[in-house]
């Protein structure tokens, strides 16, 4: 049986789809690459003033983003946790 791109099968061949591509899952992958946007575009940051007790802008820019993407990361993988409960409880399974 052939499946609609953007789907997939139930297990155990129920039949039913579940959508691979939803709008919790786009916003995991935003918060996972919004980081590497930030930091790949270094003209954004590449400067001197302002400074920050009196380091450079372009350090304690960097600086902030490792704090940025750890908070990024962790509500990723909590979305992502809830998006799975959901999919296993549509499926039938048990929800933890």
């Amino acid at each position: 049986m052939a499946q609609e791109a953007g789907t997939t099968a139930e297990p155990g061949g129920g039949g039913g789809t579940l959508p691979v591509v939803t709008p919790l899952r786009i916003v995991v992958g935003l918060c996972l690459v919004a980081p590497f946007v930030a930091m790949l575009w270094v003209g954004s940051y590449a400067k001197i003033d302002p400074t920050f007790i009196g380091i450079p802008f372009f350090y304690w820019y960097q600086m902030l983003w490792v704090f940025i993407s750890s908070g990024l990361t962790f509500l990723a993988y909590k979305l992502w946790q809830h998006d799975q409960r959901v999919r296993r409880a549509a499926r039938g399974g048990e929800v933890k």
